[in-house]
């Protein structure tokens, strides 16, 4: 079975996103000061004694206000709390209840999910004491005085937790694909996660920016488990002030290089913009296997050869990426939304592949048939001893030559080309590394390589 769920819960600004960081013992959720900047539900990994868990933090509830994103992120916290296995409930034990506390408290009591009650920013260890006295009059059991920020007190929070979550024999330890949605502002990185997962699990807005950190959550298909990791829209540098999206930009780019595969979202109606070649350049420099994804093809007027035009277009702007599937879909209709995960597993399949070195000199000695190593002005000919795979993920091949200098970039080009149709590397980027040695001793290595 998944890891059971704890939702963190309670109005803007009481430290839910720093106690995530604190249980999952990682700088994971955004922390700033400024109301709302936890918007969606965002999962991560936590444990506690002999059990592992997930916390899934949720944007700050307020019950008397429907503006903005309010309502939606109350839809969040609502969804939040039907799948959790308990929920804590933090509090401000500086400012102490307030009738939002109150409103909280009594929308949690009926509901039927076990609830903690944390009262955070109790620094101080016999203050905090007093300050959690104050919260009995929420009527939701014992008061728990913590210190996110400094960790005091959350030992014994957990450890009332512990008994409300199935006992960790039950739970299985599931491989699991992770896939981070990458993209510009609205190209719709939102809309395809819940396409995807077939829930509301993030809020869906036309104002740029409504993602603000990297939702992190599973899914489950066929038997196979995908971690999915929507977001924040990423603008040119110049556009972008130190603060909240900072941070959700930065999120954004350690989400691609922790994936196994990267959807990059381009939008079909603007085509590929000089951000998203930015992108993809990211996602070649963290050696991340990806899958092009052209959204919003329903929008699109078109004809039988509307989409090979398309397609021309695309691979040329993205031509360092020809390596990349590219799938045309409607994440507003949910049209070929069900062939991306069909390609995240060939590509991540390629992108931990192994290959013999008999396999790969068989390769060279065939592409070396076809094409020979080029020849200097002064006669002097490139020659590949022999290869061998030193690692994957991304697939990196070692290439031993009599002098690196005489392979120029076309010839290194058309390896790679011979690499990638004969030992199928859709979907991955490859490594190359040229490496020169003079003498014997290579040579006769050369002869063993290619015995093997």
């Amino acid at each position: 079975m998944p890891l059971p769920i704890v939702a963190i819960i309670g109005r803007p600004n009481v430290g839910k996103s720093t106690l995530v960081n604190r249980l999952a013992d990682r700088q994971m959720a955004i922390v700033h000061d400024e109301p709302g900047i936890t918007r969606d539900r965002t999962y991560q990994n936590a444990f506690w004694l002999d059990r592992d868990f997930q916390v899934v933090d949720t944007g700050g509830l307020i019950f008397d206000d429907d503006t903005e994103f309010l309502p939606f992120i109350r839809e969040q916290v609502n969804a939040a709390l039907n799948e959790a296995h308990a929920a804590i409930f933090v509090v401000d034990g500086q400012t102490g209840p307030t009738p939002a506390d109150e409103e909280i408290a009594q929308w949690l009591r009926q509901h039927s999910v076990p609830v903690l009650l944390a009262v955070n920013k109790c620094e101080s260890v016999e203050q905090g004491i007093i300050q959690a006295a104050q919260f009995w009059e929420l009527n939701l059991g014992n008061p728990y005085p913590i210190s996110a920020i400094h960790g005091s007190g959350t030992g014994d929070l957990l450890d009332e937790l512990l008994p409300h979550l199935p006992p960790s024999e039950e739970i299985e330890e599931l491989p699991e694909t992770n896939v981070a949605i990458v993209g510009r502002p609205n190209v719709g990185k939102s809309t395809l996660l819940n396409a995807i997962t077939g829930e509301q699990r993030s809020i869906v807005s036309p104002i740029s920016g409504t993602t603000r950190d990297a939702i992190d959550m599973q899914v489950e298909r066929d038997g196979k488990y995908y971690r999915l990791i929507d977001t924040a829209g990423i603008r040119r540098k110049k556009k972008v002030d130190y603060g909240a999206e900072f941070f959700s930009i930065n999120r954004a780019f350690k989400a691609i290089r922790r994936a196994d595969v990267v959807l990059l979202v381009i939008d079909a109606l603007d085509g590929v913009t000089d951000q998203d070649q930015k992108l993809a350049d990211r996602i070649i420099e963290e050696g991340r296997a990806a899958v092009i994804v052209v959204n919003k093809w329903d929008a699109v007027e078109k004809d039988s050869y509307t989409i090979y035009e398309q397609e021309r277009v695309i691979r040329e702007r993205l031509y360092f990426l020809d390596w990349a599937e590219m799938l045309f879909i409607s994440a507003e209709t949910g049209k070929r939304v069900d062939k991306i995960l069909e390609q995240v597993d060939n590509a991540a399949e390629a992108h931990k592949r192994r290959i013999s070195t008999a396999t790969i000199n068989e390769v060279i000695q065939e592409a070396i048939l076809w094409h020979s190593p080029p020849t200097s002005r002064q006669g002097k000919q490139g020659k590949i001893y022999y290869g061998t795979q030193v690692s994957s993920q991304p697939p990196t091949i070692t290439l031993f030559v009599n002098d690196p200098k005489r392979f120029n970039d076309g010839y290194r080009r058309y390896m790679q080309r011979q690499f990638r149709q004969q030992l199928e590397f859709t979907g991955t980027p490859i490594r190359f590394l040229w490496r020169g040695k003079k003498g014997r001793d290579l040579e006769r290595t050369a002869n063993r390589a290619t015995q093997v």
